[in-house]
């Protein structure tokens, strides 16, 4: 018996919402009615490096699976939600991203420039 993906939305957040098209394969391509899509890749783009560690490849790919963090601060989330609500086009993300980067940077940055180079 092989395994099958299950098809709860447990667990699957946005993408379990979000139908998408299977992609393209030689026995439906050029017959009417399929959708063609475009596969998604499933390996980071990965600078390939000599002095890359067996650590730092597996973050990487962890990181280009699920580039988000979650994190808790009531304090933080209401400065942020009160910005969203006076100021115009500010985004939480946008600015969660600038200030977290400004802090990890700061705070490690020997470990930060072993991820500099990376295209994220």
């Amino acid at each position: 018996m092989s395994p099958k993906k299950s098809g709860g939305a447990l667990g699957k957040g946005l993408d379990a919402l979000i139908k998408r098209d299977e992609p393209e394969t030689t026995e439906t391509r050029g017959k009417p009615g399929v959708k063609k899509s475009v596969k998604e890749s499933k390996t980071p783009n990965v600078k390939a490096k000599k002095d890359h560690d067996p650590t730092i490849q597996a973050v990487l790919i962890e990181v280009h699976k699920n580039p988000r963090i979650s994190l808790w601060s009531a304090r933080s989330a209401a400065v942020l939600r009160f910005l969203k609500k006076t100021k115009p086009e500010f985004s939480i993300s946008k600015e969660a991203s600038v200030l977290i980067e400004a802090a990890v940077a700061d705070k490690y940055p020997d470990i930060w420039r072993l991820f500099q180079d990376q295209d994220f």
